[in-house]
């Protein structure tokens, strides 16, 4: 078998990363949380928040920009925590 299809688990813990993904996937903010990363995690949940709140209340238009800017958000959240929860994991 060709060694680029063996995996080697390298001591790392293959779920790392994936719990606080998943925790900043249903609140943005607690997967950094989790992580420890406590200014950042009041960073992601506030601007969740206030793109959110723009975007139920918004122009039509500036809904769709909120709306876009509580996604990338949203993205980022999880997606940091899961790095994040990589690496020190």
């Amino acid at each position: 078998m060709s060694k680029a299809l063996v995996r080697r688990g390298g001591g790392k813990n293959e779920g790392a990363g994936v719990f606080s993904a998943v925790c900043s996937a249903f609140i943005p903010g607690s997967g950094q949380l989790v992580n420890g990363e406590t200014e950042k995690a009041i960073g992601v949940f506030a601007v969740a928040v206030v793109a959110g709140s723009s975007f139920l209340g918004a122009l039509p238009l500036l809904g769709s920009a909120a709306g876009l800017v509580y996604a990338a958000t949203w993205l980022y959240g999880v997606a940091d925590g899961y790095f994040q929860g990589r690496k020190k994991g």
